[in-house]
């Protein structure tokens, strides 16, 4: 059994997946490349799909399916992400008689952002008792950390000017420069877009929120008091 990653949606803990059994040989009639037999895929842990039915006569096809992958995505962008231990059986057969056959599954696929990594181990279940286990593992990308942390920088250098202009034209020692509440205005309705542009969209509220952009808005909020403090100064 193959399984294609296609998105992770880190704040629903859901990764979506296509599924692609490719059965032995045995159980193909390979001048027609369908199925000899009745044959049906279990999956493990159990998901929404139930057992893949592939009717004899048929051509396996890849179905669309969701994984749980347990993380926390407010420890954007230190999150990460791992699925339950993933196994599967074939049925071989119709009735009572079926039988179980050991599967193995492995893990294609590419997620932008995002390292993959993959571990198997044991026995896929008791009944089969000679598979294996998948578990998937995804962590942030090396470049987009690298990226989240210049964009954090940016974020921290907007208030830091601001602040620096605006006590400069409040004692006298620059000359104000009306045109500057263009800029003031430009650089506080800038924030939320930089915000949001980040890698992996962290959910309202994430530490980001709470450590960084609230009080980046806060000093650009109190660099413009400073700004018009001085208007009202040097305008009289």
């Amino acid at each position: 059994m193959v399984v294609d990653l296609e998105a992770l949606r880190t704040v629903d803990n859901r990764l979506d997946v296509q599924v692609l059994v490719a059965p032995a040989d045995s159980l193909m009639d390979t001048r027609l490349s369908v199925v000899n037999t009745d044959i049906s895929v279990r999956l493990y842990p159990p998901n929404d799909l139930g057992d893949l039915q592939y009717p004899q006569g048929k051509t396996p096809a890849q179905v669309k399916t969701t994984l749980v992958a347990r993380g926390n995505p407010d420890q954007w962008p230190f999150d990460s992400y791992t699925t339950e231990a993933l196994s599967a059986d074939v049925l071989v057969g119709a009735g009572s008689t079926r039988q179980f056959l050991p599967a193995r599954v492995e893990v294609t696929g590419f997620l932008e952002g995002w390292d993959i990594s993959s571990s198997r181990s044991g026995p896929s279940t008791q009944s089969s008792g000679a598979g294996d286990k998948v578990t998937i593992t995804l962590h942030r990308d090396k470049g987009v950390l690298i990226f989240d942390l210049g964009i954090c920088l940016v974020l921290l250098s907007l208030p830091i000017m601001a602040l620096y202009v605006a006590i400069q034209m409040l004692r006298g020692t620059k000359k104000f420069m009306p045109p500057f509440a263009a800029w003031y205005a430009a650089m506080l309705f800038a924030i939320v877009p930089i915000r949001n542009i980040l890698p992996g969209s962290p959910p309202p509220g994430a530490w980001i929120d709470q450590a960084l952009v609230l009080w980046v808005l806060i000093a650009l909020v109190v660099a413009m008091v400073l700004y018009i403090v001085a208007w009202h100064r040097y305008s009289e």
